[in-house]
């Protein structure tokens, strides 16, 4: 079971690295996470680009890649952030973990989860933080990421439907194949009949929900602005996942249909090798030295969104 120290908690003995659960979390009255912190770490995350936002227009289709661009918000950070409840603007500060400040948030919650997490999900790297401020009834469209994802609400309500990393009628194996090549959810697809299939949060302050890596989700803000915090980091696991759906997108790219990562665990061992071989045969010709995977390091490269 959770231990009292941790400021995420969950069930331990029921945790599954690969399955949805839902968490509590004591960061309610965290000293940054009020406003006044965040207008000022808006304004300094804004100088360098890692701001993300939309307007409320944006619906649960919306592309997710597209939807700055097609719903675009034309306020800056700290005007969005100071005046969420009337901005109608949905806005995520990226990789908190760039600020030395913010470092030391993601630091103290994933710190507390790590050894429960390396009991059964080994090789906690590249760690982040997210901050998402959004207007009443803004939405976050449909979409999944590379990362395993512990999201906690802070202020406000809202509805996370979620769906299980492995469920391809909510994303195909292809859709999952592309996104980890290329980083491109185009085969990703909202469909109003997914909504019967989704694990469903109803997140009040203090409530969460740990998603695990590629889960598809959505989000729909209630009737009041809100502040959702997540904190997410790879695995060993994780990388060896991310491996596999790259070397399948190859495989596809040459008119060869390989099996769903994980169905095949001859297969996935050659290919990986393989892969990894290439790779190495790659840098060898270009004449560099060998290097670690970028998404192997300490913390999210702060470039990347």
């Amino acid at each position: 079971m959770s231990t009292r120290h941790e400021l995420v908690q969950l069930d331990w003995d029921a945790f599954d690295p690969w399955s949805i659960v839902p968490v509590r979390h004591r960061l309610v009255d965290h000293p940054l996470l009020q406003s006044d912190a965040l207008v000022e770490l808006g304004r300094r995350l804004e100088q360098r680009g890692s701001v993300r936002t939309h307007s409320d227009e944006a619906t649960a289709a919306t592309p997710f890649n597209a939807a700055p661009r097609l719903h675009p918000n034309r306020a800056g950070a700290a005007q969005t952030l100071a005046r969420i409840a009337e901005a109608r603007a949905w806005m995520s500060l990226l990789n908190v973990q760039a600020d030395p400040l913010y470092r030391t948030l993601v630091d103290e919650v994933l710190d507390g989860l790590a050894p429960g997490i390396a009991q059964r999900d080994p090789g906690m790297c590249y760690r982040g933080g997210w901050i998402f401020a959004t207007s009443p009834r803004a939405v976050t469209p449909f979409h999944f990421d590379k990362e395993h994802n512990f999201i906690l609400q802070v202020r406000g309500h809202k509805t996370l439907y979620v769906w299980e990393s492995r469920d391809t009628q909510a994303a195909s194996e292809r859709a999952r194949d592309r996104f980890h090549a290329t980083h491109s959810r185009d085969l990703l697809r909202w469909d109003e009949a997914l909504r019967a299939r989704a694990r469903v949060f109803r997140l009040e302050p203090g409530q969460g929900a740990y998603m695990p890596s590629t889960s598809p989700h959505m989000v729909e803000n209630g009737d009041e602005p809100s502040l959702t915090v997540s904190f997410t980091y790879y695995t060993a696991a994780t990388r060896r996942n991310s491996l596999l759906h790259r070397a399948h997108e190859r495989l596809r790219n040459h008119g060869i249909e390989p099996p769903p990562v994980g169905e095949n665990a001859l297969l996935d061992t050659c290919l990986l090798a393989a892969f990894r071989t290439a790779a190495q045969l790659r840098r060898w010709k270009a004449g560099a030295s060998p290097q670690p995977r970028a998404d192997s390091a300490p913390y999210a490269y702060a470039g990347m969104q």
